[in-house]
């Protein structure tokens, strides 16, 4: 099992005892930066604008991070811990198979409905990091590939469960669904489409459709009452 990432090992250890007062700064400033970046992208973060933002010297800003990439990573972390609770985690809760994906992809769809106003670090760290190699990009890319490698495994369990056909391509139909979420941003933020939305759910319904076996469509079933499990995505079954 592979070990949770930085941000999710703060959060429970903060379940079960007060974060000192260095842990409240960093993890404020965390927040902070979080904000700036959905606005501004990665690159635009700086040591001094944080500083200014938290009423804090610019030496106090290093002290918790010893550079601008750490900060910059820790806000990537930041970024997929809370991406995790929002929609991969409560999705867990649905059954295995079509019912799951469906609720991945309908979480998937709120947060994109908020990011249409704020920006998704995902995306703009793409295009910011594309040709940058180095730490920040690896953290972005492996964040992003941890989520598909979830949708990927999400398939092949719906694929498991006779929901979809058994020769179902779940890389080719991970590419496809995350391709919407894309080309979601791009009309919604860019071209200002009014029905991008309701757009990107048809298509997402005709994925499914085209890789569906001939039976009876799997109903939506309630999510049963159970705990939410506290494994990476990578690694959740």
């Amino acid at each position: 099992m592979s070990p949770q990432p930085p941000a999710r090992r703060l959060r429970s250890d903060s379940a079960s005892r007060p974060l000192q007062k260095g842990q409240q700064t960093k993890a404020a400033i965390v927040d902070a930066a979080l904000g700036l970046a959905t606005q501004i992208g990665l690159e635009g973060l700086s040591i001094g604008a944080l500083a200014e933002v938290m009423q804090m010297s610019k030496s106090g800003v290093f002290a918790h991070f010893g550079s601008r990439e750490e900060l910059q990573i820790s806000v990537v972390r930041e970024y997929h811990a809370r991406f995790e609770d929002e929609v991969f985690y409560p999705a867990m809760a649905f059954g295995r198979g079509l019912p799951r994906l469906r609720a991945m992809f309908d979480n998937w769809m709120k947060r994109t409905s908020v990011e249409i106003d704020s920006g998704c670090i995902y995306i703009s760290g793409a295009v910011q990091f594309e040709d940058r190699p180095g730490p920040v990009r690896d953290a972005l890319a492996g964040s992003v590939n941890t989520w598909l490698s979830a949708m990927r495994r999400a398939i092949e369990m719906a694929v498991a469960e006779g929901h979809l056909h058994p020769g179902t391509d779940a890389a080719q139909m991970a590419f496809e669904v995350h391709a919407l979420i894309l080309a979601l941003h791009y009309e919604a933020r860019f071209l200002g489409s009014p029905d991008s939305l309701q757009r990107a759910l048809t298509a997402f319904d005709g994925i499914v459709g085209r890789f569906s076996t001939a039976a009876t469509p799997v109903p939506e079933a309630p999510p049963p009452a159970r705990s939410r499990k506290t494994t990476r995505v990578a690694t959740q079954g």
